[in-house]
C-alpha cells in the first residue's frame, strides 16, 4: 500500500486510530472494572494485562513504522538535499500580505516544486488546500529564517493558498467569516491520470 496524497492516508488513519482508541479504551475500562472488584487481582491475571500493554505499544510504533515507508513525501524530506526542484517558487509575506511569484501556478504532474517562503515581520504559515477545504501541505513560516518546503504534485487538481498559522486578526475581516490571506485558485496540476482528493 502505497499513500499518494493526504486524503487517502487520513482516510487510512481515521481506521487505524479508531481501532487503536477503542483498544486503548479497552484496557482503561478492564483496568478501572478491577478497580471496583473488592479481591486484589490475581497474580496469574497480570500476565495477559501486560503483554496487552506491550501489543499496544509494538502496535502503535509498528503502524507509524508502516506509514513511514508508504508514504512518498517522508522519504523525500529526509533525501531533499540530495534532489534537485524541476521549478522553484519564491514567496513574501509583510502585514498579512503575500507578495506573489505570479498570479497562477500550473504545475505539471510528477514535477518536484521547491517553494521558498520569506516572512519580513510575524510567524505565517504556507498551505495549499483543495477546493474541498482539505489540505494537501503546509509549513510554518518563521521571520528571519530559511522557510521551504520540497512537495511533488501526483494528482490533478486546483489549490488554494492560505497561511495556516495564525497571526492575528488582521489575517481576517472584521467579522472574522473572511480570511484575508487566502489566495483563490493560485496552483493548478495537471497532466495527471487521475485527480486528486474528494469528489
Amino acid at each position: 500500500m502505497t499513500f499518494t496524497n493526504s486524503v487517502e492516508l487520513l482516510a487510512f488513519h481515521n481506521v487505524a486510530y479508531t481501532i487503536y482508541a477503542f483498544m486503548i479504551i479497552s484496557i482503561i475500562a478492564w483496568f478501572g472494572y478491577n478497580l471496583t472488584q473488592k479481591e486484589k487481582v490475581k497474580s496469574v491475571v497480570r500476565i495477559p494485562f501486560y503483554t496487552y500493554i506491550a501489543f499496544l505499544v509494538a502496535g502503535g510504533v509498528g503502524h507509524h513504522i508502516f506509514t513511514y515507508n508508504t508514504i512518498p513525501w517522508v522519504s523525500e524530506d529526509i533525501t531533499r538535499h540530495e534532489i534537485k526542484p524541476d521549478a522553484t517558487y519564491n514567496f513574501e509575506i509583510t502585514k498579512h500580505k503575500w507578495k506573489l511569484p505570479q498570479k497562477k501556478i500550473i504545475v505539471q504532474c510528477g514535477q518536484k516544486i521547491m517553494f521558498n517562503v520569506k516572512s519580513n515581520d510575524l510567524i505565517y504559515g504556507f498551505g495549499l488546500f483543495r477546493q474541498d477545504g482539505t489540505m494537501v501541505m503546509q509549513m510554518q513560516v518563521n521571520p528571519g529564517s530559511r522557510n521551504d518546503l520540497l512537495w511533488t504534485f501526483m494528482h490533478n487538481g486546483v489549490f488554494d493558498l492560505t497561511s495556516t498559522e495564525y497571526s492575528g486578526p488582521r489575517q481576517y475581516s472584521e467579522d472574522g467569516k473572511i480570511d484575508l490571506m487566502k489566495v483563490k485558485k493560485l496552483v493548478e496540476v495537471v497532466g495527471c491520470k487521475e485527480n486528486g482528493g474528494k469528489k
